[in-house]
């Protein structure tokens, strides 16, 4: 056998893509089929499928990489597991309580908390304490956990959420109650605070402790059926990982520990970023913003310094979880989002989606609801005849008929005016999401480069970018495939934290030296189990510190402040880059001030084989070669008039390439546009870097 494969595949809400590598050669094949909402598995092996049509052999694959939207779309749908919580005797109403504090409007007297994952005539609670120290101030009570889990059992829960006080100091109690919980009811999903987030604050812990609970029976029985239709067409590489938020991968059998499906819950996006950041290196170092428009949303990160940024604490629909990952926003902007008039008689655009199925008007698959898709067709931007290289033909006049039925006709607008209309909607949202996202990061839009993929990032990039006043853009060589190409861009990566609340000018160093080592230890047992070397790993250390007094903490990477081991110098050296971090993050220090030591946390790392670009020879600016040209078509870039259009085929693009817009460049995963006043040219790369010239 000559070449060894290695595959990444996306699923999205509308399409799942796939991006096949061949590392002798550095070449890539890519496909994009129908995502099967019901059980996407489905749809990635109709993919795998056409692999093999080719020819191509998938016992030669050694690597396979997925991103998936299981769990997320679990706790959307509120699709978990039905879960038990057992807490300490008198804590019963935390979860009720939770921290007080609400998202969205204060003055909404309509608030409502989200539906408890675990209700109160599920909630059990034990007698045992530990303290904050982690010594013991009452016996866990055994048969209180018994009669728990027998009374969970009965009343049909399936996983079970364990969160002591202070666990993560002494996790002995949790983890007895396991071995209890197994003895008597060994079928049930059990996940431990200890275990999911092992970090000071009570109600973030639960919280995490829940989802988990709530999300691992889901993730655990989908990659179970995965692995089974894998090793049934013929894919059987036992090197098989799931994307996390954070950014890296973990392998499938990290997913079946079940205590880890909370790190699955940005796998989509976060890959996109990943890619951004690997890719595209020189830019990445000046500054990126990412927009991943796909079929039911837009996600949206920044890359700066060379990579993304990256967050400790966050939301997800409406959940506190606090765990590393990238930091991203999400909103409900994408090709199948649906267009409808609300009660004032305004225009509006999603948050709903046609999703996969039935998808846009225009796909022809029973949707009777406008998009953005559908607008984007009827106003001349994508090739009904070149949908997916060909394969899928649009159905221009269904998507004119509902448009002109549900929108214009309404509204008393002209159908272009409508078209134009959503996108101008669309668009809108998009370049005010990113504004406010910037603003909260303190980026400075202005220095940054507007990165687009998905199926729809090209077609909407430029109008998003003048309204944010961004000049340059970079289309990627295949966009609508780029977060699959990014789950071959990244290493294994797992993130092990431990809370310990004392200043740090009290800290022992022998002491901090012991507690690291120990988390080392469990990650090198974790990686074995998981089939992975310990020898191969890079240990990251960082401390989360705060002045006294604060609310908040902050991450201090020990990169370089320490050899062997830890002592006193590189404690002081840690005290005075935690006063840097501070004043870059938050515009001031305060040396004078005490400094508290609240968590440990290290990050492991095991470098597995990326895809690497191969740059081709630098050639001299020319212009778009007459073979690209694939004729002309009537676009309404506004409402007003239609502007005859250049059609470009993007593989007949050699490196060196300019034309002016209007274009529309075409391809078979994805359409840019270039408006008028834009230029674009290929560089080394293949990407399409456009420029806005007016």
């Amino acid at each position: 056998m000559t070449s060894r494969y290695r595959l990444g595949i996306d699923v999205g809400g509308t399409h799942t893509d796939l991006v096949l590598l061949d590392p002798a050669d550095g070449s890539i094949t890519v496909e994009k089929v129908s995502t099967t909402p019901a059980n996407p598995a489905i749809g990635m092996l109709n993919g795998i499928a056409k692999y093999a049509a080719r020819g191509i052999d998938l016992s030669a694959v050694e690597f396979f990489s997925h991103g998936t939207t299981i769990t997320t779309n679990a706790l959307l749908e509120l699709r978990g597991a039905k879960v038990g919580l057992l807490i300490n005797r008198g804590f019963r109403a935390v979860q009720e309580m939770q921290t007080q504090s609400r998202d969205g409007n204060p003055f909404d007297y309509f608030y409502q908390k989200p539906v408890p994952i675990a209700p109160q005539s599920l909630t059990r609670e034990i007698p045992g304490r530990v303290d904050y120290a982690g010594a013991e101030l009452e016996p866990l009570d055994e048969q209180s956990v018994r009669n728990a889990a027998a009374e969970l059992k009965q009343a049909g829960v399936v996983s079970i959420a364990v969160c002591y006080l202070y666990s993560y100091m002494n996790p002995a109690h949790e983890e007895r109650t396991r071995a209890l919980i197994r003895a008597d009811f060994p079928q049930a999903h059990i996940s431990l605070s200890c275990e999911v987030l092992p970090r000071v604050r009570e109600w973030p812990r639960m919280s995490a402790t829940l989802l988990n609970a709530y999300l691992a029976p889901v993730l655990v029985n989908y990659i179970a059926d995965l692995g089974s239709g894998l090793d049934r067409a013929g894919l059987h590489t036992q090197q098989r990982f799931l994307m996390q938020s954070n950014g890296g991968v973990m392998p499938f059998a990290a997913a079946v520990t079940g205590h880890t499906a909370v790190h699955t819950l940005l796998s989509g996006p976060a890959a996109g970023a990943q890619a951004s950041a690997h890719l595209l290196r020189e830019q990445a170092l000046r500054g990126l913003v990412t927009l991943d428009m796909g079929g039911t949303s837009c996600d949206i990160a920044f890359i700066e310094g060379g990579a993304p940024l990256e967050v400790t604490e966050g939301v997800v629909a409406r959940r506190q979880l606090d765990i590393p990952s990238l930091d991203l926003t999400s909103i409900s902007a994408g090709g199948g989002s649906i267009v409808w008039i609300d009660r004032a008689g305004f225009l509006s655009v999603g948050p709903q989606s046609a999703g996969a199925v039935p998808g846009p008007v225009c796909y022809g698959q029973g949707g009777k609801d406008p998009t953005v898709t559908d607008a984007d067709i009827v106003c001349g931007f994508l090739n009904p005849d070149y949908f997916l290289g060909g394969s899928q033909r649009l159905d221009t006049g269904s998507a004119r008929e509902a448009i002109t039925a549900r929108i214009a006709g309404p509204l008393k607008m002209t159908l272009t005016e409508a078209a134009a209309g959503i996108r101008r909607i669309v668009d809108m949202r998009m370049a005010d999401e990113v504004r406010v996202f910037a603003a909260r990061r303190g980026v400075d839009l202005n220095d940054f480069t507007l990165l687009p993929f998905g199926g729809a990032g090209a077609v909407h990039a430029a109008a998003v970018a003048e309204e944010l006043g961004m000049r340059r853009i970079i289309v990627p060589l295949h966009p609508g495939a780029f977060s699959a190409l990014g789950l071959l861009c990244t290493d294994v990566v797992h993130d092990h934290m431990r809370s310990e609340l004392r200043p740090l000018d009290q800290l022992d160093p022998a002491h901090a030296e012991d507690v690291f080592r120990a988390i080392e230890a469990r990650a090198r047992t974790e990686l074995s189990a998981e089939g992975l070397s310990p020898a191969q790993a890079r240990f990251e250390r960082e401390l989360d510190l705060r002045y006294t007094g604060q609310g908040y903490e902050l991450r201090v990477p020990l990169a370089g402040l320490w050899t062997d081991a830890l002592d006193a110098r590189s404690l002081a050296a840690v005290r005075a880059r935690f006063d840097e971090v501070h004043a870059r993050i938050h515009g001031h220090a305060a040396s004078e001030k005490g400094v508290e030591l609240v968590s440990y946390r290290v990050r492991v790392r095991v470098s597995v084989p990326k895809f690497e670009p191969r740059p081709a020879a630098a050639r001299a600016s020319a212009p778009a070669p007459a073979a690209a040209n694939k004729g002309t078509r009537r676009v309404f870039f506004a409402a007003e008039e239609a502007i005859e259009t250049q059609i470009i085929d993007r593989q007949k693009l050699p490196v060196g390439a300019t034309f002016d817009g209007p274009a529309i460049v075409e391809q078979f995963d994805a359409t840019t546009v270039v408006p008028p006043g834009w230029a674009a040219q290929v560089d080394r790369f293949g990407n399409l870097a456009l420029e806005f010239r007016d």
